[in-house]
């Protein structure tokens, strides 16, 4: 019945299309109305009368042009395309971004692009890298004197520093922007007077905010810099960003399926995240707090364009009502244990997922990870 609905309002469509030409014509209702300025007539300016005192001159809203060469003319006119614009100069792949006095530099590009251009910015001003760690997407550098960095940098830390003499370490973090294919890279610095051998521990913000606003100017600077040359990509930090150490498909004591995750709990729900949008089934919503993916088993990925004219008319997309009536709705919960997270399918808060449909969707999980 639906096909047919379809077909008669198509063939009415067609039908009340031809042979019109009150409709069409040029006389018609939907003629074309593209030249009728050409008959327009040209009156008088208004005039006010002379016993109504204004300050205010009565220009005319839509002036008449005075470099028309001819009024008169009835042929059509055909519009010249547009010149292209003219672009000054292309936007940077790196931007700088402020909230309150924290400052952090914003990518154009996913973390594995990122990672050697924010690490060659470091080397080639004499830091040492300590420790590389692109599973999580942090680097950190050795305790330095600020003579032993290149000249540029070096002068302006110092300059920045509550005292000449002292050393500095860096922790750089690099982590997927909102956007996809984007980055956020924090810069954190530590201080401690030259020659201390005390271990000062790295702070979630920043408590060097004169270093920290250097580093981060220099590092946007050199970076970009270092883009306009060409960048490369870092297929350790493209395979392994973010990707969890150890994943293991268990079963719990009741002997339900469980998905334990080696990562912290932020690094999981972005690399489950990834898995999902990979999987055969469509993701309707998120609680980011609660921790859970909300998906339909029975309804494909969303799709990337919307249904045609046609596709509308003989009625291949499903209605409301036919969606829910063949939905398979589940929850992937995550839940942090001890070092690990582990991921669970439920039906509902109160209710399990039939094993055999929880096993299915983990194993797809656990094969997108990575």
């Amino acid at each position: 019945m639906k096909r047919l609905a379809g077909l008669s309002a198509l063939a009415l469509v067609i039908s009340s299309t031809s042979g019109c030409g009150w409709l069409w014509g040029d006389e018609g209702y939907f003629r074309d109305r593209g030249n009728d300025y050409l008959e327009a007539q040209q009156t008088a300016p208004m005039q006010l009368p002379p016993d109504v005192k204004t300050d205010k001159r009565l220009d005319p809203l839509l002036p008449i042009p005075r470099n028309v060469a001819e009024d008169n003319a009835r042929a059509d006119f055909e519009v010249p395309r547009p010149l292209p614009l003219q672009v000054a100069a292309e936007a940077s792949d790196f931007t700088l971004q402020k909230s309150g006095v924290s400052r952090w530099v914003l990518a154009q590009r996913p973390p594995a692009e990122v990672w050697p251009v924010a690490h060659q910015f470091f080397e080639d001003n004499n830091f040492r890298i300590a420790e590389d760690r692109p599973q999580t997407g942090e680097f950190t550098t050795t305790w330095q004197r600020f003579d032993e960095l290149s000249g540029g940098i070096g002068e302006r830390l110092k300059g920045a520093s509550s005292s000449g003499d002292s050393e500095v370490r860096v922790r750089v973090r690099i982590e997927p922007g909102v956007q996809r294919n984007t980055s956020e890279i924090y810069v954190v610095s530590a201080e401690r007077s030259a020659g201390s051998t005390a271990n000062t521990e790295f702070t979630e913000r920043s408590v060097n905010a004169g270093l920290d606003s250097v580093l981060v100017d220099q590092m946007l600077a050199g970076m970009s810099r270092d883009a306009e040359k060409g960048g490369s990509v870092s297929l350790l930090a493209a395979r392994d960003f973010d990707a969890p150490t150890r994943v293991a498909l268990n079963e719990d004591g009741s002997g339900n399926p469980v998905l334990s995750v080696g990562a912290d709990l932020d690094r999981a729900w972005s690399s489950v995240g990834r898995a999902l949008e990979r999987g055969d089934w469509r993701v309707e919503d998120i609680n980011r707090s609660l921790g859970l993916y909300y998906i339909n088993l029975a309804e494909k990925a969303e799709p990337t364009a919307k249904p045609g004219f046609f596709s509308r008319v003989f009625g291949s997309a499903p209605s409301k009502e036919e969606v829910e009536a063949r939905a398979e709705r589940y929850q992937v919960r995550l839940s942090q244990v001890g070092d690990s997270v582990q991921v669970t399918i439920e039906k509902n808060i109160n209710t399990v997922a039939p094993a055999d449909v929880a096993r299915r969707v983990l194993s797809v999980i656990q094969d997108n990870l990575g």
